[in-house]
């Protein structure tokens, strides 16, 4: 038996007490109810336990106030070897809360930026021994924490002889000292140190610590010092990546769009320039049409799956020489285009997998890996399979039309599965088509850590209504709803995405387990990730089905006026004049021009003097949209657009849960309905609309997040980043704070209303600063878009006297750039295009070809791609080593 003797510093109030949980039934096998109570002396807790020798001792130490626990220590458990004839540990511990620096502890730092190899805990003791175990996660993956201090044992406070610890944990290093070498007291300093270099990086600040060996000098003592943290506070990362879609990604072995065997050369290229992290677009299936329309990665027919079109074939050969020699001359005349064709390359690669599977399938789908990968991924792979065979034997995606399996029944799908020898065979196939996938991003995923880069990801905030997790979990979304976003920056309409919404409640029920396994299943392939439109965990804007623009929706869940609130507010509340839509004869002609008395006649009834109402047949947006689906004159598009403007001309919006409650409309003030009250209403709904969207809401949508995000964040070790553009809560920043989330800093989008341009130097530390996003202009194009913007910009934030050139010259491109590199943001991502702005060679000779994605259209086709390929970017030397040199930020 060995004896184990525990100390703590630790300020407790009264009525609190600290306890010692852990692995060993003496301190309760995790069982906090029998827990180990300790004794209190001033601010020492301390306790002591007999145990038998065990490989390893886990524990923690958890605070208690009456029968609730109310604190535990934060991170991994501590971890102890109490080896057979070693007669007393004494143990000296501090108190381990959560860090400013935890975004240190994500799998972005620990599994590839600041990763090192872990060494077991020592086995084996001195007679006498000195345990030191320290906390510090600041060195990275070319460095190593060492000891320095009195004495040769330690080096005589040479650095060059200094004691290297080593890594047994993420951010945690240990060093066992022979106490009978040391003499009773000594001082030390931990430093970081260059392990190529053998330079000092870093000594800890503050005072040289004391090492008292007296108790360790003890024959058959243990003494152990653990949870020491390097005392390191002015440590920041700074960090540099790249943001590209996959499918923008050209190499020359390329099948017309990028590909995951395609990210290993773009990997190369970041690491190549000093970077340390790639940002993707979505990479999840979106096939419901296998046209062009599926190019849109914001809408995903699975959670799980990996887009087929992402396979690298240049990884599978086939052995078929002749056929190979086809599909690569193919792919060669798709590789040669300046945009993807998103049928032509989906139609190639299709082709290719199942002449692939015709191969190698037998030999792939009876392998051990294979195995694996089923038993852990079978709960989604089935059903995935089972509406890919659907879809395409039913010529449609939208599982309601699928007879007696519109209704997700696994009983009836195995039955097929088992009944029909071509349904089992394709059900192979899509297996085999998902397992290459997935060896293939985890392999690319392996190989960036070897290069020191991180992949992020992006998590959509919506699924596609015709998905397969609205097939077989309906009663987790609202299908009778659809999201979007509110009318912002990127369209004055607002966004219609067209998503159901989520059914929160049914989801917290379950212990969000969808989402739990959604993010867990992106950790396989991801060490970062972006939470697309993060406003959604906090409200969601919520558009009725007949709606086809954002302008009629409203914030769900939120908290809707009274019709008796709005009288009080000085608003004279009047259903048929502010619900339904205002349509007046003074502002026909304003919107319909020389076609507003065939207006009047053909889609308009007459409901009183100079007043009308929509007739029936066009009295939604989505009728409307409907009656003119095939027509793109010009007469035609301003009859849609009118009357679409028509069907908003309302000052509220009836809630959908309550019938008598009421949301003010966004943006009423550009309606006509609104510029027809008077100026006292006028003021009184202008009040009423300040406090709706911006005050009245502040602690119940915190609440909704916090409820939500905390057990999301924690489900992997992720490094997590939120989308917090548009029009964000006041509470949002606070909460994404307290989480450690980091977030989204775009210089053209000043999240204080009064700015027109971001100060890059004050932004948060735990942000993502960029020029754009995929949503956005890239520098070069945004810098035409408004000339009086960029004069302004160009006088004001450049400081620049004078006309702003017409063109974004390079010189220009590197001072914004170099702005944004010195931002006060712990990471600066880029465009792709923007970094290839600095160049007059390489970038694109066509500024407006750079354009990913434009909100405003949601049919939007998206088909930008590099126009040059990898391998020739990476034999820039001179263009690559100034990259490099910006990407050094300090």
């Amino acid at each position: 038996m060995a004896l184990l003797t525990f100390n703590l510093e630790y300020h407790t109030t009264w009525g609190q007490q600290v306890y010692l949980c852990g692995s060993t039934p003496e301190l309760g096998q995790y069982d906090e109810e029998k827990a180990l109570p300790l004794l209190l002396d001033g601010d020492r807790w301390s306790g002591s336990v007999k145990m038998m020798a065990t490989d390893t001792l886990r524990y923690y130490y958890m605070i208690r106030q009456g029968n609730s626990t109310i604190r535990r220590e934060w991170g991994e458990h501590r971890r102890l070897h109490v080896i057979k004839g070693r007669r007393e540990y004494v143990v000296q511990d501090h108190w381990n809360d959560k860090p400013y620096h935890a975004y240190l502890y994500s799998s972005a730092f620990t599994g590839s930026i600041f990763f090192h190899r872990k060494e077991p805990l020592p086995m084996k003791y001195y007679s006498r021994s000195l345990l030191l175990n320290v906390i510090c996660p600041f060195a990275d993956r070319n460095q190593v924490v060492a000891l320095c201090g009195d004495g040769e044992l330690m080096g005589g406070w040479d650095p060059v002889k200094a004691v290297a610890l080593t890594c047994v944990n993420d951010g945690e290093w240990q060093l066992l000292l022979d106490a009978s070498l040391l003499p009773d007291t000594s001082e030390y300093k931990f430093i970081i140190m260059d392990r190529k270099k053998g330079e000092v990086v870093h000594w800890e600040e503050g005072a040289n610590r004391v090492l008292d060996a007296t108790v360790a000098r003890q024959a058959g003592t243990v003494a152990v010092e653990m949870s020491i943290h390097y005392r390191y506070p002015g440590f920041t990362f700074k960090g540099t990546g790249t943001a590209v879609p996959l499918f923008s990604l050209k190499t020359e072995q390329s099948f017309g769009i990028g590909d995951f065997a395609d990210l290993r050369k773009m990997i190369d290229w970041a690491s190549e320039t000093h970077q340390q992290l790639i940002q993707l677009l979505p990479v999840n299936d979106t096939t419901t049409t296998k046209t062009w329309k599926d190019s849109y990665p914001y809408s995903a027919i699975s959670i799980y799956a990996l887009h087929p079109i992402y396979l690298g074939c240049s990884d599978y050969p086939l052995k078929k020489k002749q056929k190979s020699r086809k599909y690569l001359a193919e792919a060669a005349a798709l590789n040669r285009r300046k945009e993807i064709d998103y049928e032509q390359v989906l139609q190639l690669k299709t082709a290719y997998t199942r002449d692939l599977y015709l191969e190698i399938g037998q030999e792939v789908l009876s392998s051990d890996s294979f195995e694996s990968f089923f038993e852990k991924n079978r709960p989604w792979l089935f059903p995935y399979a089972c509406y890919s065979i659907l879809r395409d034997r039913f010529g449609t995606a939208n599982f309601r039309e699928w007879n007696h399996y519109a209704v997700y029944n696994e009983t009836k799908l195995k039955e097929m599965q088992e009944t029909d020898p071509q349904a089992a065979e394709e059900m192979r196939y899509w297996y085999f088509v998902q397992y290459l996938l997935h060896q293939q991003f985890s392999s690319v995923k392996e190989y960036a850590h070897e290069r020191g880069v991180t992949l992020k990801g992006d998590i959509p905030i919506g699924i596609s209504r015709d998905s397969i997790d609205a097939w077989n979990a309906p009663d987790l979304f609202n299908m009778d709803t659809q999201s979007g976003a509110p009318p912002d920056d990127f369209s004055f309409f607002g966004q219609n995405w067209g998503f159901p919404t989520y059914n929160w409640q049914a989801m917290e029920e379950e212990g969000f387990a969808w989402w739990i396994n959604r993010f867990r299943k992106m950790a396989d392939y991801f060490d970062a990730y972006r939470i697309d439109h993060i406003l959604g965990f906090f409200r969601i804007w919520e558009i009725p089905l007949h709606a086809v623009q954002g302008l009629l929706g409203h914030f769900s869940p939120a908290l809707p006026y009274w019709p008796e609130e709005i009288n009080r507010a000085g608003i004279p509340f009047d259903e048929e004049r502010m619900v339904k839509p205002f349509i007046h004869e003074q502002f026909l002609t304003d919107i319909f021009g020389e076609y507003a008395e065939e207006v009047k006649s053909r889609y308009l009834d007459v409901t009183g003097w100079q007043r009308f109402c929509l007739k029936p047949f066009c009295d939604t947006q989505r009728k409307i949209k409907q009656l003119f689906e095939d027509m793109q004159d010009e007469k035609s598009v301003r009859l849609r657009d009118g009357l679409y403007s028509l069907c908003t001309e309302v000052l509220f919006v009836r809630d959908p849960f309550d019938q008598n409650r009421f949301h003010p409309r966004i943006t009423a003030q550009y309606s006509y309905s609104y510029r027809f009250l008077d100026d006292q209403v006028k003021e009184s709904f202008n009040r009423m609309y300040n406090d709706f969207f911006y005050h009245r809401h502040n602690y119940f949508w915190r609440e909704q997040a916090m409820r939500k995000l905390p057990v999301l964040i924690s489900s992997t070790p992720m490094l997590v980043c939120g989308e917090d553009l548009g029009m964000v809560p006041d509470c949002v920043p606070s909460v994404m704070q307290e989480l450690q989330m980091l977030s989204l800093e775009i210089e053209r989008m000043p999240k204080n209303p009064d700015l027109r341009f971001t100060n890059l130097e004050w932004l948060p530390y735990h942000s993502v600063c960029t020029t754009s996003t995929h949503d956005m202009s890239p520098i070069r194009s945004w810098w035409l878009e408004n000339r009086e913007v960029t004069q302004q910009y160009y006088n004001e934030v450049l400081h620049h006297e004078g006309m702003a050139p017409q063109e974004c010259t390079p010189a220009l491109c590197h001072e914004i750039i170099t702005a944004h590199l010195r931002s006060s943001a712990m990471w600066v991502i880029l465009p792709w295009q923007d970094w290839m702005s600095l160049d007059a060679q390489l970038r694109n000779p066509d500024a407006s070809a750079e354009r990913i994605n434009i909100p405003a259209n949601p049919e939007h086709y998206w088909r930008y791609r590099m126009h040059l390929s990898i391998e020739e970017l990476l034999e820039e030397t001179a263009f690559n080593q100034q990259v490099a040199r910006m990407s050094h930020r300090v």
